[in-house]
């Protein structure tokens, strides 16, 4: 009779993988995509670098599901942010601003998984979250367009121009840092300001749309 692994043994070896990819995180989070080797992974974990290897055969396979944890949170709280808005403009603000603070709040994690320099077959993965980002504010922006809320545009490209805005200005190393708190808020409001000025969106009405998101 073959052997059928019990739901404590599944669940046992699904709590190691999680605490695996909690490791794997923690350290991009604090070194960049660097710093996500193998051993090091290992030790933050508290267990063998052979165990990792049992769950991930190679860094690449690790750092892939690295990238697809994040990209997939950080996705469902810009659509989460997104949705709850009460229009689509508002919609749109509300996106970006979830984005970017949480973005700012963890800077060298969100740039390691978005666009720190990397080897090409991780630079693949990651493309992959850049396009689902965009992809997010391309659906978000036909439909204001739709609504005549903005005016009419290639989605296609302005969505990727967007997500472009943000990666440089918040996250790259040519982006400023700042100093607490407060600095961080304001960065937020730029972005999100600009963002939906490229858009079409009425300097007055975005100002304002920016203050009730990020403000309050």
């Amino acid at each position: 009779m073959p052997y059928r692994r019990t739901d404590n043994v599944i669940r046992r070896l699904a709590e190691r993988e999680k605490t695996i990819l909690e490791a794997a995180i923690a350290l991009a989070a604090e070194g960049g995509m660097a710093a996500v080797q193998i051993v090091a992974v290992a030790q933050r974990a508290g267990i063998a670098a052979g165990t990792v290897y049992r769950y991930f055969p190679t860094k690449n396979d690790l750092v892939a599901e690295l990238i697809a944890a994040v990209a997939g949170r950080e996705l469902e709280a810009m659509q989460t942010a997104a949705d709850a808005a009460p229009g689509p403009l508002s919609a749109l603000a509300s996106g970006i601003a979830r984005f970017a603070s949480r973005a700012l709040a963890e800077r060298k994690l969100a740039w390691a998984v978005i666009g720190e320099a990397v080897d090409a077959e991780v630079d693949v993965m990651r493309a992959d979250f850049r396009q689902s980002l965009a992809g997010e504010l391309e659906r978000r922006i036909n439909i204001a367009i739709g609504l005549r809320f903005l005016p009419e545009q290639d989605a296609r490209l302005a969505a990727p121009a967007i997500v472009g805005a943000l990666m440089e200005g918040l996250l790259s190393p040519m982006a400023p840092t700042h100093a607490d708190a407060a600095a961080a808020r304001e960065a937020v409001q730029t972005v999100t300001l600009f963002s939906l000025r490229a858009l079409g969106v009425i300097d007055a009405r975005a100002r304002g749309m920016v203050a009730q998101v990020v403000l309050t």
